[in-house]
C-alpha cells in the first residue's frame, strides 16, 4: 500500500493514471480548468501533477488524485479496471479490520523543512478553485485537532477535510459545521476562552484523505482506519511543538490553533452540491509555524458541479458506514449506494423481511449519524437490483412505484445547508421511495412475471470486457 502521496502518484504513473502537465499556466484559471477536464474524462480519469504554474516556480500542483474509479481502485490495492460493486464489497470486508497500528517515527519526512518566516500566500500556490469563490482556498487538507477534555484520548483526535480560505500570510479561516466533529473541539475550547491547536495537513497519503472525510463514530480513529484498510501501520510524528499527531509522510503541515471567539467573513464557496454556498462568519485560525518536505507537493481538490474529485472521494466512504450501520439491526440490507452529494441520494438494496419493512429501513438510513442531516432522498430496491447500476435502478422505480402507498415525504427534517434545497438552511425534507416488491401482508402487485436474468452470460461478459480491453489499448 501506500505510505504518502508521493508512493501514490508513483503507482498512478506506473498504471498510466498520472499525467505530468509541463507547459507554463497561470494559477487563475489555469489550474482549475485542467482540474474540471481530468474529472471530466470519467471513470478512467487521470491524476494530473502541474509542473509549472506561473509565479511559482518549481512548485508542483497535484489534481484530481482521488477524481476517478480507476484511481479509487489503485488506491485500494486492486486492479484499475475493478468494477465499483467489487470496490464496494472489498472496502466493506478491509472496514471490519479496524482499528489497525499506529507507530510514531523520529525525523520525519513533513518536518525536513521548518519555517517561523513565511507568507502563506507566497509559500503555496493557491488560486480559487470556482471564478465566485470568496478567495483562495485549501480544499484538500486533512485538518487535525484534539477534544480539549481528553487530549490524551487518541481516538477522540480528529482528522477531517473542512473547507479553509486563506486569509492573509498567516491567517485561515475555516468552516466547521456543528455536526462536525471539529465542531465539538472548538466549543469546548470557546466555552474556556482557549485557543485550540491545530495542524492542517496538506498532500497526505490518499487512504488518509479518503477517511478525513468519512463520517465515522466521534470516538473512532481515522489514522486506525487507514491503517486496518490499508492493512500496514500509519506512520505518524508529533508537531514541531508536541501538541499534535500529524501523518509523517506530509507534504505540508501547517501548525496553528483556533482563535477562540473570533469570526471572520468567509465565502461563498463553490461546494459539493455544485451550487456556491454564501458568505458567513467563521473561525480563523492563526498560522505560527510551517513545515515541508524538500520540493514539496501541493495537492488541491476541484468540486464543482458532477462529476468532480470531490464525488469520487465522498463516494464509497459515505456508503459504508451508512451500510454497516444499517446491517447491525438490518441484516437484510445488502447494499448501499451513497454515491451521490456526500449521500443527498442514498439507494438501499434489501431483501422485505415482512409488509411494509422497506420504509422501516429507511427511516433507520435517516436516523444514521450521517443520515440525521445529509440523507434526504432514499430509494429502496429489492436485493437483486444492483443499487450501482442506474439502468437497473431505473427499471424498479419504473415499474414498481404505485404513487402514495410507496412515495412518502417527511417535512421539517434536519438537513444540510450547504444543500441549496434546504429551506431554511439546515432544515429539509425525507423522501422515501419505496421500490421494492411488496410482500405479505401488502397488497401483491397484479401478477406478472418478470424476465429472468442468465446466468450464462456472466462467463461471456468477462471474455467480451477482456477482449474489449485489449482493442483499447492497441
Amino acid at each position: 500500500m501506500f505510505k504518502d502521496l508521493r508512493q501514490f502518484l508513483e503507482k498512478l504513473e506506473q498504471e498510466g493514471q498520472l499525467v505530468h502537465y509541463t507547459d507554463e499556466v497561470m494559477p487563475e484559471p489555469d489550474i482549475r480548468a485542467i482540474s474540471r477536464a481530468s474529472a471530466d474524462i470519467g471513470p478512467t480519469g487521470p491524476a494530473v501533477l502541474i509542473e509549472n504554474v506561473k509565479g511559482y516556480k518549481g512548485k508542483k500542483i497535484a489534481v484530481n488524485v482521488h477524481g476517478s474509479w480507476a484511481n479509487h481502485a489503485l488506491m485500494l490495492g486492486m486492479p484499475k479496471t475493478t468494477s465499483l460493486k467489487e470496490q464496494f464489497f472489498e472496502l466493506a470486508r478491509r472496514w471490519d479490520s479496524y482499528p489497525g497500528e499506529v507507530r510514531w517515527v523520529d525525523d520525519p519526512a513533513c518536518q525536513e523543512v521548518i519555517l517561523d518566516d513565511f507568507n502563506l500566500l507566497e509559500l503555496l500556490p493557491v488560486y480559487k478553485v470556482n471564478e465566485n469563490d470568496g478567495g483562495f482556498y485549501l480544499s484538500k487538507a486533512s485538518v487535525v485537532s484534539k477534544d480539549p477534555d481528553d487530549p490524551d484520548n487518541f481516538d477522540k483526535q480528529n482528522v477531517g477535510i473542512y473547507r479553509l480560505q486563506v486569509q492573509d500570510a498567516n491567517t485561515i479561516a475555516m468552516q466547521g459545521l456543528p455536526f462536525h466533529d471539529i465542531a465539538i473541539h472548538m466549543r469546548k475550547a470557546e466555552e474556556r476562552g482557549e485557543a485550540l491547536p491545530v495542524a492542517i495537513c496538506l498532500g497526505v497519503d490518499p487512504m488518509l484523505s479518503f477517511m478525513a472525510s468519512t463520517p465515522i463514530a466521534y470516538d473512532q480513529s481515522e489514522y486506525k482506519y487507514t491503517a486496518a484498510i490499508n492493512g500496514v501501520p500509519m506512520e505518524l510524528a508529533k508537531t514541531t511543538d508536541g501538541k499534535l499527531d500529524v501523518p509523517a509522510g506530509a507534504e505540508y503541515v501547517l501548525e496553528g490553533e483556533i482563535v477562540p471567539r473570533v469570526r471572520v467573513c468567509e465565502g461563498p464557496f463553490g461546494e459539493f452540491p455544485g451550487s456556491y454556498s454564501g458568505a458567513r462568519k467563521q473561525v480563523i485560525i492563526k498560522i505560527h509555524r510551517v513545515t515541508h518536505r524538500r520540493d514539496p507537493i501541493f495537492e488541491n481538490l476541484y468540486l464543482g458541479r458532477p462529476w468532480t474529485e470531490i464525488d469520487t472521494l465522498l463516494g464509497l466512504n459515505t456508503c459504508i458506514p451508512i451500510h454497516k450501520q444499517l446491517r447491525e439491526t438490518m441484516p437484510e440490507v445488502k447494499a448501499v449506494n451513497a454515491l451521490y452529494q456526500h449521500g443527498l441520494t442514498v439507494i438501499i438494496a434489501m431483501e422485505s423481511r415482512l409488509g411494509g419493512y422497506a420504509k422501516s429501513v429507511a427511516f433507520r438510513a435517516a436516523s444514521t449519524p450521517h443520515g440525521i442531516s445529509y440523507v434526504k432522498n432514499i430509494i429502496l430496491v429489492d436485493a437483486d437490483v444492483d443499487p450501482f447500476n442506474l439502468v437497473q435502478v431505473m427499471w424498479a422505480m419504473s415499474t414498481r412505484i404505485r404513487g402514495p402507498q410507496d412515495v412518502i415525504v417527511v417535512p421539517s427534517t434536519p438537513g444540510m445547508p450547504l444543500d441549496p434545497g434546504s429551506e431554511p438552511p439546515g432544515m429539509g425534507c425525507k423522501v422515501i421511495i419505496d421500490c421494492t416488491t411488496p410482500v405479505a401482508p401488502e397488497p401483491k402487485m397484479r401478477d406478472v412475471k418478470m424476465v429472468e436474468l442468465i446466468p450464462e452470460s456472466a462467463a461471456f461478459q468477462k471474455i467480451l470486457s477482456d477482449m474489449h480491453q485489449k482493442i483499447a489499448a492497441r
